[in-house]
């Protein structure tokens, strides 16, 4: 079963970051986080160094496991914006009361984060009841936690009769090759190492169709981006053209590499790994379809999946305020 630690650590670390503010970047430079092994046009434009070029300022780019963790630096005021921020930890750290602003849709990959059961066990979406009483290592608070809450409930699975385990990915995608855990939930390279080990309950499309969305955002506080609104948007711009850069496959071949090695992966892994991602272009994330409606009315859904399961003490009414789309529209023109 969840043991009752298990089921507070969300509470415990959003009750720790609740009302902390950033702490502004200075004129020289900002802290930006993002994730290894989870390759990105931005990280073309990163070993350009074109931020930097734009900015006017050096950028500290900093590697975290989780968007939990994300979270928890930009609280403490070590980390000024979050790229590919899963949306699940921004739900967790705003229901706290945490002041953070959703700034973009970094990424929407519906088959790039998923749970992945051991292959021994046989066990698919036609019996995946036997899964009561299995053991699973879940990230707390993450997309991947998100999706396996849905998941199980999908399966009428009750959650509360699994032995679930609070771990990173990279350590479960271990555990399951080990053959230590039952299930893996994770994304990225561990996603890809935990599928050499076991399958998949639904495909990223099956997921789609039960209502279980899976994208990231590039985030941070509300105070610091009010306060710097234009090198908000000068970031921002820079990532949109560099996706809009990688939508034209005659460039792939240049970017590759500098992706693959930013992300610390080899180029087939790399190109294997973003085949599976979208990148919406600036006008599609201002639409009613993501930033524009959509995303504030799921996001009240993920933390009402997360009320439900006991993981944080309750939802906001609405998350409308958490989204601000000035700097994204500044940096298109709109």
């Amino acid at each position: 079963m969840m043991t009752k630690p298990l089921r507070n650590t969300v509470a415990a670390f959003v009750a720790g970051v609740a009302g902390l503010a950033a702490a502004p970047a200075s004129a020289e430079s900002i802290t930006v986080a993002y994730f290894l092994e989870w390759p990105m046009p931005f990280e073309y434009a990163k070993q350009m160094g074109t931020y930097e070029e734009v900015l006017g300022m050096d950028i500290n780019w900093v590697s975290f496991e989780s968007g939990v963790k994300m979270s928890a630096a930009m609280a403490s005021g070590d980390v000024h914006l979050s790229v590919s921020q899963g949306l699940p930890p921004f739900v967790v750290a705003a229901s706290a009361g945490q002041d953070l602003e959703i700034l973009d849709v970094a990424v929407s990959y519906a088959d790039n984060d998923n749970c992945v059961v051991r292959a021994e066990l046989e066990i698919d979406k036609t019996n995946a009841g036997e899964l009561a009483g299995r053991k699973v290592a879940v990230p707390l608070g993450t997309a991947a936690h998100y999706g396996f809450l849905k998941q199980m409930s999908h399966f009428g699975v009750d959650v509360a009769s699994m032995d679930v385990v609070d771990m990173d990915p990279p350590d479960a995608a271990a555990a399951i090759a080990q053959g230590s855990i039952d299930m893996f939930c994770g994304w990225g390279g561990s996603l890809r190492r935990a599928l050499e080990h076991g399958n998949v309950l639904l495909t990223g499309a099956e997921k789609t169709e039960i209502g279980i969305l899976v994208f990231d955002v590039t985030s941070g506080p509300a105070d610091w981006v009010a306060e710097n609104g234009e090198v908000v948007s000068q970031f921002l711009k820079v990532t949109a053209d560099a996706n809009a850069m990688w939508a034209d496959p005659a460039n792939h071949a240049k970017m590759l590499p500098l992706i693959a090695k930013d992300a610390g992966m080899d180029e087939a892994a790399t190109a294997e790994t973003i085949a599976t991602f979208t990148f919406p272009t600036v006008d599609d994330q201002l639409s009613e379809k993501w930033l524009g409606g959509n995303a504030q009315t799921f996001m009240k859904g993920v933390a009402d999946v997360f009320v439900e399961a006991k993981s944080i003490n309750a939802a906001l009414d609405s998350y409308e305020s958490n989204v601000n789309t000035d700097p994204l529209a500044a940096a298109g023109g709109n």
